[in-house]
């Protein structure tokens, strides 16, 4: 979406960044709500009759449409990212167990993937999904890394984002190409993915949100990777979502410094809106640090639900998210 320039507007002021607006993309006249103070360390997803799930230390939690707040499971595996797939089952990257697993809408869960070539994965981060159903995943190791197992011809440690066509049907699509992978999202047309590649708490690492041509067959094209944006020595992006007219909701930034790792002069916690080709469009502020994910939601699909420190909160937009689960078809 183009934003015209129009002086009645008025300019916006973000991040030391001048952004010219005839619409914001966030609904200024309701302030993001913190919904809950712990437990909602990562992965949210959402399903219109079930509601929101999210991550965190006590395992999975559900919230309904109705705003009832219950456990889903514990324990979940260390559960981090979850998305809904095509047909309503809920996808959970298991980062504790090492895999990637579905479970039916009557409890019955499969293992997707639990390893490349005979060697386990390091802990399986976060999801997207194409239109035919493919769940791709993203597979960093943060924290300690001597056990790590996946390591390339080169005696490199390998992190990379796999396809999985089916159970146990996987295939490494990104090995080198970032650094550590993180968040991931893929446009509804199948054109793009675009891979957060964030290696935090280290002096010096990637910090990046990159974009990368997809093929019909959900291989990423050869020399295709463009830098779409750079959180540059902040905190570095994670979890994204989009909305209807394809921009991007990226949770990054940091409030407070962590040295020597990560600056916070430049790019504060929150959510950063972004075009697919990188302008900054605008920026929700997060007041509690580590912003690590959002997603759509609500019926209206116009609650933007965030994950942060162990916090959820929420913030109205006025634009209807779109939701990575849902075929084109239903």
């Amino acid at each position: 979406m183009s934003f015209k320039t129009v002086s009645s507007l008025g300019i916006l002021l973000l991040l030391g960044n001048l952004v010219l607006a005839d619409e914001s993309p966030i609904d200024r006249r309701v302030k993001p709500q913190r919904i809950l103070s712990n437990d909602a360390g990562e992965g949210p997803a959402w399903y219109p009759t079930r509601g929101l799930y999210f991550s965190g230390p006590r395992g999975i939690t559900r919230i309904s449409p109705t705003g009832a707040m219950q456990p889903f499971r514990y324990p979940s595996g260390g559960s981090n990212g979850l998305l809904f797939d095509h047909e309503g089952r809920l996808i959970i990257c298991e980062a504790g167990r090492r895999r990637v697993t579905r479970t039916e809408p009557n409890g019955r869960t499969t293992v997707l993937a639990d390893g490349w070539e005979g060697k386990r994965f390091n802990t399986p981060n976060d999801l997207a999904i194409d239109s035919k159903g493919r769940i791709y995943f993203s597979d960093p190791r943060y924290g300690n890394r001597e056990d790590m197992e996946i390591v390339g011809e080169d005696g490199k440690r390998i992190e990379g984002v796999y396809r999985i066509d089916g159970p146990r049907q996987v295939t490494r699509i990104i090995t080198h190409e970032v650094d550590r992978p993180n968040g991931l999202l893929i446009t509804p047309d199948d054109k793009y993915l675009f891979v957060a590649d964030n290696n935090n708490n280290s002096v010096g690492g990637a910090r990046s949100l990159y974009r990368f041509d997809l093929t019909p067959e959900g291989e990423i094209m050869a020399d295709s990777r463009k830098l779409i944006f750079d959180w540059e020595t902040g905190r570095g992006p994670d979890g994204m979502a989009m909305d209807q007219q394809g921009r991007l909701f990226v949770a990054g930034g940091l409030n407070r410094a962590n040295p020597p790792y990560e600056t916070a002069d430049r790019r504060k916690g929150g959510i950063y809106v972004l075009t697919q080709d990188g302008e900054l469009l605008d920026f929700v502020p997060i007041l509690n640090d580590e912003v690590t994910n959002c997603i759509f939601g609500d019926q209206d699909m116009k609650t933007l639900y965030v994950t942060a420190g162990g916090q959820l909160w929420k913030v109205r937009v006025n634009v209807p998210g779109w939701s990575p689960g849902r075929s084109p078809n239903n």
